[in-house]
């Protein structure tokens, strides 16, 4: 029988818990570096942490149901699970990668990836036919959907369906949405990327990365980077994001349901230029979302009249906090010219419109009136500098 969503971010699909045969609820921590062995030949099938912990391994299967993957691997971060991912590639090789992406990615990808020789093409994979852009030396096409922080919309079925003919890595990065609203292998990508500091882990405590994959062959070559490079999760980290997981379903759920309220109250606000919210009709993905997702997720990105309006809002929350990161069961408001992106070329920013009137919202799980009591007594600050200046 195939659980739902809801189930299985409680249950593995396969009979028992894995090494755990205590039935212990909560899945134990298994702190620890190194496991002993009887005899030669005779083990328990750990050897040492880096490599595999029983921890990790419960975790790893839990995500890999949820995307409906054969693997997941777990690491110590969203950066380094794409690093990693990066070695899969050699000097010469030629990558597609949309051009509106989490900043932290894009750091990575010029800096560090051209520096060995990988090449890249920028491009807004929402609108643009990415074919023109295949080379000889494509080996993959790289995407965010919903990107960080536009919320463009990406056809996950159509690029795969390019990538499939043509013989390339299809890369989702489905961190926006979690596997609650979204699953990219099942629409026929090879590889999703989460970062689980946020909606899996969700509750702002701590870092973790995965990549999914529905190959074998994929798996494997990806099992022997996360030993050699050292990247894997800790146990109590492991931990810490299979007790988010739990709740993920009903988080989402309200996560989502408190977006489109602020959204649709945003776009009622003399302060706001423009409202960026998958959830609302008026976006240009709408009609994509709802054909390749299960939900909107809580991601709103809005644009406000001035530099000193978003300055003013950031300097007044207090309920709503300023600080980086998305995802968790408080609500945060992100500036992405000095945070997120700041180290993002000025002119790719300027083509994505990520200018210093643009806020970015994570909605959390608080009351839906008084989160928009905090925004409406912010925005009446703002408006009172506005009419005293």
């Amino acid at each position: 029988m195939r659980l739902r969503l809801e189930t299985k971010c409680l249950h593995l699909e396969e009979d028992g818990v894995g090494c755990d045969h205590s039935g212990a609820i909560s899945f134990p921590i298994y702190q620890t570096a190194t496991f002993a062995h009887k005899a030669v030949g005779e083990g328990t099938g750990y050897d040492y942490s880096r490599l595999q912990n029983p921890t990790r391994e419960q975790l790893e299967k839990i995500v890999a149901g949820l995307e409906y993957g054969v693997d997941a691997l777990a690491f110590s971060s969203g950066m380094a699970a794409i690093a990693t991912l990066m070695e899969l590639f050699h000097p010469g090789d030629h990558v597609i990668v949309d051009e509106d992406l989490y900043g932290g990615s894009v750091r990575l990808f010029s800096h560090i990836s051209e520096k060995n020789g990988i090449l890249f093409s920028r491009v807004n994979c929402s609108k643009e036919d990415i074919t023109g852009y295949i080379k000889e030396e494509t080996k993959a096409v790289f995407i965010e959907t919903p990107t960080n922080p536009m919320m463009n919309v990406t056809d996950i079925a159509a690029i795969a369906k390019i990538t499939r003919e043509r013989g390339l890595l299809f890369i989702v990065d489905n961190t926006f949405l979690s596997p609650y609203f979204q699953n990219p292998l099942e629409l026929g990508a090879n590889l999703v990327v989460h970062s689980g500091t946020k909606y899996l882990g969700g509750h702002n405590d701590t870092l973790a990365g995965f990549l999914v994959t529905n190959d074998q062959v994929l798996s494997e070559e990806l099992r022997f980077l996360i030993k050699t490079n050292g990247a894997g999760l800790s146990p109590f980290d492991s931990w810490l994001i299979l007790r988010g997981i739990k709740t993920l379903a009903i988080r989402m759920e309200r996560i989502e349901k408190n977006a489109k309220c602020i959204a649709k109250w945003l776009e009622r606000q003399e302060l706001v230029t423009k409202v960026i919210y998958p959830g609302l009709p008026s976006h240009p993905g709408y009609e994509i979302m709802q054909r390749q997702s299960r939900g909107f997720g809580g991601m709103v990105t809005f644009e406000v009249e001035s530099e000193e309006m978003a300055r003013s809002i950031l300097k007044n929350i207090k309920l709503i906090q300023f600080a980086e990161s998305l995802g968790g069961t408080e609500t945060l408001m992100t500036y992405p010219i000095t945070q997120t992106h700041a180290e993002v070329p000025e002119e790719l920013l300027s083509k994505n419109g990520i200018t210093n009137r643009i806020l970015r919202l994570s909605t959390g799980i608080e009351a839906i009136e008084d989160l928009i009591g905090e925004l409406d007594r912010v925005f009446q600050l703002a408006l009172s500098c506005r009419k005293d200046s």
